[in-house]
């Protein structure tokens, strides 16, 4: 009997002949970079597009449509009289001669709560509650109070707060309440 030989075949990556399909691949050039001038293009008319969605948002938030009719459940004892006609509030006469300060007395005394009551007695002064124009309304509400943020008078002067702006109405106002030496004891938005 013989032996009989079979061809030797060497395994792949132990440097004899190459067989199709092992090993590294044969260098090949890297394919030509591509244009990213649609990329741009397109983009750029996606940001135009956005920015008209932006702007067609803020006018519908920012522009409204001239209804004076308000359907939220906020109280309304002194509205601020807005027509499509006229921005600014008619003052009867007997508000005419009235300070700012028993103006909102007597809308507090009209519609407040009993702690609301209580609290208001002590308002000396308000200034800016007749200048709205919603863009940054500020008014402010001085009373006989003393301390700052952390006084015992704190609670008060929220209520006081609170009550300002169940009276008065506007889309971006914000009330402080401040003590008798002039230290600022609560805010709100109104």
């Amino acid at each position: 009997m013989s032996q009989q030989q079979y061809p030797q075949q060497p395994q792949p990556g132990w440097g004899g002949p190459q067989q199709q399909g092992y090993g590294p691949a044969p260098f090949q050039p890297q394919p030509p970079k591509k244009s990213k001038a649609g990329k741009i293009v397109g983009l750029g008319c996606l940001g135009v597009v956005a920015l008209f969605v932006l702007i067609g948002i803020a006018a519908a938030a920012g522009g409204g449509n001239g209804d004076a009719t308000d359907t939220s459940a906020k109280d309304k004892a002194v509205t601020a009289g807005r027509t499509p006609d006229s921005t600014k509030a008619k003052a009867t006469p007997a508000q005419k001669t009235k300070t700012q300060a028993e103006q909102f007395k007597a809308c507090v005394a009209k519609s407040g709560t009993a702690t609301e009551k209580k609290a208001v007695q002590h308002v000396t002064k308000v200034t800016g509650a007749d200048k709205r124009n919603d863009i940054l309304d500020s008014a402010e509400v001085y009373t006989d109070f003393t301390g700052g943020l952390m006084s015992d008078n704190q609670g008060d002067a929220k209520l006081i707060a609170s009550a300002f702006t169940s009276c008065y109405e506007s889309e971006n106002g914000l009330v402080t309440v401040y003590g008798q030496d002039g230290d600022i004891i609560a805010n709100a938005n109104y």
